[in-house]
């Protein structure tokens, strides 16, 4: 099984990555919070996660992937009593509208995706036990709140300046906490939001308890192999995850931790709040998934890109290449009746796959792509180039492409085309120069040739 190497965030290196269970890998993202549209920036990471899973797979490794649904959250029930609905009804529409965008970007279905409302007898449990365990305490307002002063680690995982934090910057302060570091685990609530009636009083969870409640519950243990989502989630709600873990089971909640950079806008990071986003399902109408997935792809992915316009031309430029060298494949196939099979190139092939495999460094490997294309490029205007040879660069280009992520449509023939082309053929071998070449340029411009 080819070695895998992973940044992870925790131990600030590279590392190589070591399953817990040989064979099989165990991976948690965070996902959206349903109450609105996703924006460009929100891609991101599932992109990153969905180029992830496909390497792993094609390492040999069985992959167990879920990312969740926050579909209770404070801004949902602004927005269900703005538009006078239901949070179920906001939540679930913004939820089909996310999974149109997975779709579009042709993300690998994942094995299944978490709704923190289906999970709130696990939540309640959970808190109960670190209560009883002294890692968390009831205020006077009657909230429960996680106390961070209890863990000598707080802030491993983000290497924040906590001495910084004190002074509520990032932090939510409230009279009632022991410290300003401290982040409820179950709200009281008396507004119109959804609630919840349980022992712990009638309230809502906090959302940096949910994700740790979810994957527990999923993975039937407390620590999986991987977890991450945005650069942004890794102080507080990471952290918060990670302490959370270790008041409740001793553990570090994953092996290894992985955090996606920031898209940026002119600069500034892409978010609504800023109000300076392109809604996700805007650029998939405008570029389609392949573009948006080339745009991503030629930065490393820890590190921060910039949308702009010219970096979505250049992705379209790159993507209608690759696009038109796969129809002139297909279409000389389909053109002179025989099919593309066999082996592909290993050699090109097992060093692309290295580069992915080497922390997802898609750089090389698009270089060891480049090669290819060069020599599919070449193949093509030498009329000598074997049918075996076709087939196996043919073959080779398909897979990388496909293991990056993108989907192209495949070439589409007619009776008609291959009349065009049976005369241009008969006009060239009949040297009926004029013919042949009013025939070629037809040829041409239906991407054929």
């Amino acid at each position: 099984m080819r070695k895998i190497k992973l940044y992870d965030t925790y131990e600030g290196k590279v590392r190589e990555f070591t399953p817990l269970v040989e064979g099989e890998v165990s991976i948690y993202y965070c996902g959206p919070t349903v109450y609105n549209y996703v924006h460009v920036g929100n891609l991101r990471p599932v992109l990153v996660f969905d180029l992830l899973n496909r390497v792993l797979r094609e390492c040999g490794y069985k992959v167990h992937m879920i990312s969740n649904y926050t579909d209770i959250d404070d801004k949902i029930i602004k927005k269900a009593l703005e538009e006078n609905k239901t949070e179920k009804e906001i939540s679930e529409f913004y939820t089909k509208a996310y999974e149109d965008v997975l779709s579009g970007l042709n993300i690998i279905p994942l094995e299944y995706h978490p709704k923190v409302s289906d999970y709130i007898p696990q939540i309640v449990d959970f808190i109960s036990t670190i209560l009883d365990k002294g890692h968390a305490y009831k205020t006077p307002s009657g909230d429960v709140n996680f106390s961070t002063e209890d863990d000598e680690n707080y802030g491993s995982l983000s290497k924040v300046d906590l001495s910084k934090l004190r002074t509520g910057y990032r932090i939510e302060t409230k009279d009632d906490k022991k410290s300003p570091l401290d982040f409820a685990l179950w709200k009281l609530t008396d507004d119109k939001g959804i609630k919840f009636d349980t022992k712990l009083g009638l309230g809502r969870p906090g959302w940096h308890t949910e994700c740790v409640v979810m994957i527990n519950s999923y993975f039937k243990k407390p620590l999986i192999d991987i977890h991450g989502g945005g650069f942004d989630l890794k102080f507080p709600h990471h952290e918060n995850e990670m302490a959370q873990s270790w008041a409740y089971s001793g553990t570090n909640l994953a092996n290894y931790w992985m955090h996606v950079g920031f898209l940026n806008m002119n600069g500034d990071k892409m978010s609504k709040s800023l109000g300076n986003v392109v809604l996700a399902n805007d650029a998939l109408n405008k570029f389609g998934g392949n573009v948006l997935r080339q745009f991503f792809l030629t930065t490393y992915y820890r590190s921060p890109i910039n949308y702009t316009d010219e970096a979505m031309q250049t992705a379209s430029e790159e993507v209608d290449k690759y696009q038109r060298l796969l129809t002139k494949f297909e279409a000389k196939a389909f053109l002179e009746d025989f099919k593309y099979e066999g082996t592909i190139d290993s050699d090109s092939y097992n060093q692309f796959l290295d580069y992915l495999a080497d922390d997802l460094n898609v750089a090389n490997a698009i270089t060891v792509l480049s090669t290819v294309i060069k020599k599919a490029n070449n193949a093509l205007r030498n009329p000598r180039t074997s049918k075996e040879e076709l087939s196996i660069i043919y073959l080779t280009l398909r897979k990388m492409l496909e293991v990056l992520g993108f989907n192209f449509e495949k070439f589409k023939g007619n009776d008609e085309l291959k009349k065009i082309y049976s005369s241009y053929l008969d006009a060239k071998s009949n040297k009926d120069f004029a013919l042949s070449d009013e025939l070629r340029k037809v040829l041409m411009e239906k991407g054929v040739l």
